[in-house]
């Protein structure tokens, strides 16, 4: 029976509540055909199940493509089974309801190839095509494309003509212009099918345009030919943009592990090579209150890194602040001692977490709204990668407004520009010094709570940050947060760019030479910091 046919009597049962959910029964002797026969005979018997147009039948046709459906050897009843050990359990493919197990040597598989698999997946699409869901239209029609299947061109052309929603229709268009392209249609057709997946503009069009260029001649092929360059044009500057995207995910990471040294390195000219170490105890501070969370209050799940950010924040910068009560402030002007002291430091906090926690890999999970990803055109955009920029960029305007609109902000700035002329205007620059390190530490801290969402949590986390974050405060200024910002950018969308060409290690060497040179011609960055001390 044609697949028009079959539409229409899909619609007549559409139309007749009486008649839309066929009994059982009547289905069962078309399902046990499939017991019989050989590869023609069941691509015959897969065509009559299609034309009833009953949804029923689909689970049978899905178990069919799996390999999951066998036949009685005693009755010939056809059953979907599932391998428990030495016995199948067996379902019934209309009722779906169990009908006990059955012996290896009592059942046997409806074995199917390749060709019938593509039939399969035309059928189960024509069962769907009228669907009231759309959802369910657009798999349907998805799944048409993929098979490519000439028989299935008048069923959606009846789903077309049906068709109101505008999304649904250009998908069952696009999966009409592949079964046409497979077809023996005449050229007008094919030139029309040819332009219709020129529009769709993915690799999947792309793929199928490419074989047509291969297999046809004339017209067609200069049609086909002109719809691959467009394609490819556009996938280019879609390529590019996702290497966009990739590089402002990459530079927001950077940003978040550099901002809070641009601040401790700004203002105090210590090379805190520890500060690796405090992004590592944020990304821990939310291992733990996750941990609580799950054996405590599952629900609060979701809300896990709202608790553990205030908490990140406190833990690491009250560390900071110790550090450099304890050890730093007595290291003053002799930046190699203090460069030292601190890379004793991260040394002994990794040896500490290790002894904690132990040195595997932790899990730290995402929370529901930072799971998936969308599509945005041909890019691929995941949640916890965008939420990650946003909140890159909420720290960064909450630090600017703290350093640009508070006193504390002013005093810092002060003591950036000229220590001696803020000590004499009695600002306590000691303690400006413990509360900008601990403000800085603590930044680092809530950066491994973003961090912990897209890295693994282990002691060595913050080594893998340290040195970029380095390269990106020298690039954009010392102790300049808009320096900071844009430096992080940069080299995090120069780093995506070169990936492709030289490789992520090779890349970063050729992006760590250019900042050399880079420093050679401009020793204070992108953005210099101003004032009589700096630039003395």
């Amino acid at each position: 029976m044609s697949f028009l046919k079959s539409f229409l009597l899909f619609l007549c049962l559409l139309a007749s509540p009486a008649l839309a959910q066929s009994d059982p029964e009547t289905l069962r002797p078309l399902i046990n055909e499939l017991a019989k026969g050989k590869y023609a005979e069941t691509e015959q018997q897969i065509g009559d199940l299609a034309a009833t147009g009953d949804p029923a039948v689909a689970p049978a046709l899905e178990a069919l493509g799996a390999g999951d459906l066998y036949f009685r050897k005693s009755d010939g009843q056809v059953f979907i089974a599932e391998k428990d050990g030495k016995q199948f359990k067996l379902t019934d493919p209309l009722t779906l309801e169990a009908q006990g197990e059955a012996g290896r040597r009592e059942v046997k598989k409806i074995k199917v190839n390749n060709k019938l698999r593509r039939v399969i997946r035309s059928a189960l699409g024509s069962l769907t095509l009228m669907a009231p869901d759309p959802k369910v239209r657009i798999a349907a029609a998805e799944a048409v494309f993929k098979a490519k299947d000439p028989g299935s061109i008048e069923a959606l052309d009846t789903a077309i003509a049906a068709e109101q929603d505008e999304n649904v229709l250009r998908v069952m268009q696009q999966a009409r212009a592949a079964a046409v392209l497979n077809s023996d249609l005449d050229e007008a057709d094919k030139i029309a099918a040819v332009e219709t997946l020129s529009e769709m503009g993915n690799r999947e069009a792309l793929s199928l345009l490419i074989a047509v260029r291969s297999s046809t001649e004339g017209a067609v092929q200069v049609a086909a030919t002109a719809a691959v360059t467009k394609i490819e044009k556009s996938i280019a500057a879609w390529d590019a943009a996702q290497n966009i995207w990739y590089g402002i995910s990459l530079g927001s990471v950077l940003l978040l592990a550099a901002i809070g040294l641009a601040i401790t390195f700004g203002v105090m000219g210590v090379i805190n090579m520890a500060h690796g170490e405090m992004v590592m105890i944020g990304a821990y501070t939310t291992f733990v209150v996750q941990e609580l969370i799950r054996t405590s209050a599952p629900g609060l799940f979701d809300y896990s890194l709202f608790i553990a950010l205030p908490l990140a924040f406190l833990t690491a910068g009250l560390i900071g602040i110790a550090i450099e009560r304890g050890v730093i402030r007595w290291l003053y002007g002799r930046p190699l001692e203090t460069l030292l002291a601190t890379w004793g430091i991260s040394l002994i906090l990794q040896q500490a977490v290790r002894s904690i926690f132990g040195p595997t890999n932790r899990e730290v999970g995402n929370p529901d709204w930072m799971s998936g990803a969308f599509e945005l055109g041909q890019m691929t955009i995941t949640y916890n990668r965008m939420w990650i920029v946003v909140f890159a960029l909420l720290v960064f305007a909450g630090l600017m407004l703290v350093l640009k609109k508070t006193p504390f902000g002013l005093y810092t700035r002060a003591v950036t520009q000229n220590r001696r002329m803020a000590a004499s205007m009695g600002i306590r620059t000691p303690w400006i010094d413990a509360l900008t390190f601990g403000l800085g530490s603590g930044i680092a801290g809530i950066a491994g709570v973003a961090l912990s969402q897209i890295d693994n949590v282990s002691p060595n986390l913050g080594q893998g940050y340290i040195i970029d974050s380095f390269m990106v405060v020298v690039f954009g200024g010392v102790g300049n947060l808009w320096g900071t910002l844009v430096g992080a950018m940069t080299l995090g969308v120069v780093n995506k760019f070169l990936e492709p060409y030289a490789g992520a290690v090779l890349g970063k060497i050729f992006v760590l030479v250019f900042i050399i040179l880079f420093i050679q011609k401009r020793p204070r960055g992108l953005f210099a910091l101003k004032g009589r001390a700096v630039e003395a």
